[in-house]
């Protein structure tokens, strides 16, 4: 609690980013980790249900519906963006929270280094080295507390981007399935 109190407001500030920030990134990389995995050798029956079984379904329902392959190819860029939605919300706002993080902890060493001025202004010539301790180890706690709140988001919004960049190509392979086929030129009809 001394680190609480010792650092001021900023500090709180820090520590409802810190938990904030996890608990986004917590709960949509769970989400994304728990996933079904799809093993593309297996047949679309066999596919658990998840994200890619319903692309799938969804662009075979529009490749029967119309035979246009431009549409096929926008309707499969959409339905993949509507799939990795629910897993990029949030990734913004920790972003903000990991960027600011930093800029925080240095208002809190400007607030700590003006009231260490503060206190020798005061103190005239005889400064109290006890006082002016004070306002100097608080602007180097918010310091390193803003940084210790930066480099964890930094780096788990990282592990979150790599794991959406993981799924966006799990999705784009299975819309290839249906691309592919529909992009295959059909047999011509014979008259009879």
């Amino acid at each position: 609690m001394t680190w609480l109190d010792k650092g001021g407001p900023v500090v709180w500030i820090l520590l409802a980013y810190s938990i904030l920030g996890i608990s986004i990134i917590a709960a949509r990389y769970l989400h994304l980790l728990f996933t079904h995995r799809v093993n593309f050798n297996h047949p679309l029956e066999q596919w658990p249900e998840g994200p890619e079984k319903r692309l799938v379904y969804q662009l075979l329902s529009k490749s029967k519906s119309k035979g246009d392959h431009t549409d096929l190819h926008e309707a499969a860029n959409h339905h993949i963006h509507k799939e990795l939605k629910p897993y990029e919300s949030g990734m913004k706002t920790v972003s903000i929270l990991a960027q600011t993080a930093p800029l925080l902890g240095l208002l809190g060493t400007i607030t700590g280094m003006i009231k260490a001025f503060q206190v020798i202004e005061n103190a005239g010539g005889a400064v109290d080295a006890m006082a002016l301790a004070g306002g100097i180890w608080e602007a180097m706690l918010t310091t390193g507390i803003g940084l210790s709140v930066a480099i964890p988001l930094l780096i788990l919004l990282h592990f979150w981007e790599s794991a959406l960049a993981r799924f966006h190509w799990r999705l784009q392979k299975a819309a290839a399935l249906v691309l592919h086929e529909s992009d295959q030129p059909q047999p011509p009809m014979t008259a009879q």
